[in-house]
């Protein structure tokens, strides 16, 4: 039955919100103050049709927006969107009880995301290699996109080869497999994951296109088929050898506007600690400052900071050390940290709750955190604020352009 909505605000995925009876109904590709057209499928609008837009709709750069699942906003005027995404942050500390002062959004730019995980499917008429559409397993097969550099996309020709190359002809019902491609100083860095059986015919297939095309790296299934170059990438000039699948901030631009913040807040330590450290995103140019221990629960992520480190013969850096743990379940404890005058942690979006209560307790002076979620982060500054820590600044950055995600990085001190 068709129903007429009248959109009244902006949900936290990206969705119009309407009220009928009472009841939140989700509107996608719907505006704020828009009057829509819809089915109704339970809670959620299907087959929206728009009656009177908003002046806020633009027109969306990409041929592929609202097909491709890749992007939720791009028909969004940047001023309200902006907007919006900065209340996100905003409305996930009210929840706390927290009432900071959110700096403007740092806003992303078009076409500057050096690392994406597309999907890819193989059906009888080709490989369709592209994003998955909203809530369905259907690959759309991209011929642009103004999120991710030019090169990534250029390279869809031989990422396409690679999926006729491994994967069998997959029925209606298949998932895609994921295929994460990072734009490295040496070359592109491709790890296609799992999801189909791996033939002896299809490695060797692959390693040949990978050759061909000149990757600096194809990993399948967690195996190294083909290494040509090591893939570099540099934080802050440091070189680090990237391990297959490591983690990595999705812009360098994004990546070097939070570094500045996160240095100078700790800097003039004498002893940093470094939380989930990654690769050494924050650790590497924090040891031109102060000792730093990076804890990290992925191996292969702390050989590739500690190989950093060596390699960076003509710099001064001060001693690195390494620790692997996992610190979800066996956080650094408060006692362990009154060694360090400095702190950051970026965790994954699950936050750091344990890991935070333990920092709340500590003698540790200036502690920066940095997350990709906002909810979990509000919680964690919940912990600390509590323990004695007042909040300097809370900055969000836009590095997820056009998608409901938002990086935020967080400075405290311990109050008084």
């Amino acid at each position: 039955m068709d129903e007429t909505l009248t959109i009244t605000a902006m949900g936290a995925q990206g969705d119009g919100v309407a009220e009928r009876h009472g009841q939140a109904v989700h509107v996608p590709g719907a505006l704020p103050g828009e009057t829509v057209r819809a089915d109704l499928d339970g809670a959620r609008a299907v087959d929206v049709e728009v009656l009177t837009p908003s002046p806020e709709r633009v027109v969306p750069p990409c041929r592929h927006f609202a097909v491709c699942g890749g992007c939720k906003l791009q028909h969004w005027a940047d001023e309200p969107y902006r907007a919006w995404k900065r209340q996100k942050v905003v409305d996930a500390l009210a929840r706390q009880g927290l009432d900071i002062a959110v700096d403007p959004l740092v806003p992303g730019a078009p076409c500057s995301r050096r690392r994406a995980t597309f999907s890819m499917l193989r059906r009888p008429e080709g490989v369709l290699f592209g994003f998955q559409q909203a809530g369905s397993h259907a690959v759309v097969d991209i011929a642009e996109c103004h999120v991710v550099v030019p090169v990534l996309i250029r390279a869809r020709g031989a990422l396409k080869a690679l999926g006729r190359a491994l994967l069998p002809v997959m029925g209606a019902r298949a998932r895609p497999v994921p295929v994460t491609v990072t734009v490295t100083e040496t070359g592109l860095d491709v790890a296609v994951g799992s999801g189909f059986r791996l033939t002896d015919e299809g490695r060797q297939a692959a390693i040949g296109i990978a050759l061909k095309a000149n990757l600096a790296r194809l990993a399948v299934q967690g195996e190294v088929l083909a290494e040509t170059r090591k893939p570099i990438v540099r934080f802050d000039g440091i070189a680090v050898p990237l391990p297959p699948g490591g983690f990595l901030q999705a812009s360098a631009a994004a990546e070097a506007a939070m570094r500045e913040q996160v240095i100078a807040h700790i800097s003039g330590g004498k002893a940093i600690a470094d939380l989930f450290s990654g690769c050494g995103t924050f650790a590497l140019p924090l040891s031109r400052l102060a000792a730093v221990h990076a804890v990290e629960a992925d191996a292969s992520a702390l050989t590739a900071l500690d190989a950093g480190w060596r390699m960076a013969t003509g710099e001064r850096l001060r001693q690195v050390t390494t620790e692997r743990r996992d610190l979800f379940t066996r956080p650094v404890t408060a006692r362990e940290l009154g060694r360090f005058d400095g702190l950051v942690f970026d965790p994954p979006r699950a936050g750091a709750e344990a890991q935070a209560r333990q920092i709340a307790t500590s003698s540790v002076e200036r502690v920066v955190a940095v997350s990709c979620e906002p909810a979990t982060l509000a919680r964690d500054l919940r912990i600390l604020m509590d323990g004695g820590y007042r909040i300097v600044s809370l900055t969000p950055f836009d590095q997820f352009l056009w998608s409901p995600h938002v990086e935020v990085v967080a400075l405290l001190e311990r109050a008084g």
